[in-house]
């Protein structure tokens, strides 16, 4: 018990520490994508937070496989290294009963994966959706406040009220707005002032408009003094749409009991995704075992790459075999089982392999003696 115990703290707390890293690395990606998204006005920033926390289980569950990975390469060759493992084999520790205390370990990270990937994680990438159907509900010029110019999305251009209400909507309205499109080498402006305004959406088509209301138009290009000036009683504007908010979900967030109820197979193979990450822990502990075995003269870290080459040769097989079965090139009844099958064969083969060739080196190395 005492060796399981301080096995247990070495791993986890390892573990702990690579996934705290490669997290950040993954929440920090994401925060990028939602920033840009928050310039172009296409994101409320006060939802942002709340979309990062949502996604934070789907984080966990693409990270602790590759963490635990790491940690039992970095724990196992330490021990290796400074003859801890010698010392255990020594005192008449087995390695079988060793490899039995990891794959405990292993077992409950799994369970914890498997919650992750089955429950916890849809169920936060539903929130998610709920939130981007709000967000992308938001017209242009929502947070459009009283007394500041607001830029609109694209550098279009600019506007500014002096009132701003739900229900009277925008009073004394300033907009300026540029066509790049025009035939001069100087883009045309056009200033709008207007009495009132609303934003409307259309139901057919979900375009935005800006409605204003007695006011006058002035359009030309700066530098010339041909300029048209139009008044008007109501005039329609329509708002960009082209950088709305956009989060594509929708296989993420079904709950995994309609995965399994459904025939489709891009959903089966999304099922079995979900099923492959906690089944990827006793792989990567499979795997890990005998490539952590280095001597002292060879170094904690000289196993680790070509370890980190072979998880990612896992991974990207994994991701090319999920869509080929969802494009329709490999039917949805071959799984993504016998990929795992075959790297689970590679482990074994590689943790029986190497006992096997230093038995046959100490044969060889045998003195002959004469009868």
């Amino acid at each position: 018990m005492i060796i399981f115990r301080y096995l247990c703290r070495e791993v986890l707390s390892t573990t702990l520490a690579v996934c705290i890293i490669l997290l950040l690395i993954l929440v920090s990606g994401r925060l990028v994508k939602y920033l840009a998204q928050v310039a172009a006005s296409a994101m409320d920033p006060s939802v942002m937070v709340a979309m990062l926390g949502y996604r934070i289980p789907g984080f966990l569950e693409l990270t602790l496989p590759l963490a635990f990975f790491l940690a039992l390469l970095l724990c196992l060759g330490r021990m290796h290294v400074e003859n801890e493992i010698s010392v255990l084999y020594a005192c008449g520790f087995s390695e079988k009963k060793l490899l039995l205390y990891t794959m405990l370990i292993a077992s409950t990270l799994a369970a914890a994966v498997g919650y992750l990937s089955l429950v916890v994680s849809p169920s936060g990438m539903a929130k998610v959706g709920v939130i981007a159907d709000a967000q992308r509900a938001r017209g242009e010029i929502d947070d459009l406040v009283a007394k500041k110019f607001y830029s609109l999305r694209g550098g279009k251009g600019v506007i500014y009220a002096d009132q701003v209400s739900a229900e009277r909507g925008l009073e004394d309205v300033f907009m300026v707005v540029t066509d790049p499109a025009s035939e001069s080498s100087v883009a045309r402006v056009v200033v709008m002032v207007a009495k009132s305004g609303e934003q409307q959406r259309t139901e057919i088509a979900d375009d935005q408009y800006l409605i204003l209301n007695r006011g006058y138009r002035v359009d030309g290009v700066p530098g010339d003094h041909r300029y048209q000036i139009t008044d008007f009683a109501e005039y329609g504007i329509r708002l960009a749409n082209e950088q709305s908010f956009r989060e594509n979900i929708e296989v993420e967030a079904m709950p995994t009991r309609d995965l399994w109820n459904s025939s489709d197979p891009k959903l089966q193979v999304a099922l079995q995704w979900r099923l492959s990450i906690p089944l990827m822990m006793f792989v990567v502990t499979l795997l890990a075992w005998p490539l952590s075995r280095t001597k002292p003269r060879q170094g904690r870290y000289s196993k680790l790459l070509p370890a980190i080459l072979l998880y990612l040769s896992y991974l990207v097989g994994l991701n090319t075999l999920r869509g080929s079965i969802e494009s329709g090139a490999l039917p949805a009844s071959l799984t993504l089982m016998p990929l795992h099958m075959f790297f689970i064969a590679i482990g074994i083969a590689l943790i029986f392999v190497d006992p096997a060739m230093r038995r046959l080196r100490r044969r060889l190395s045998w003195p002959v003696t004469d009868s």
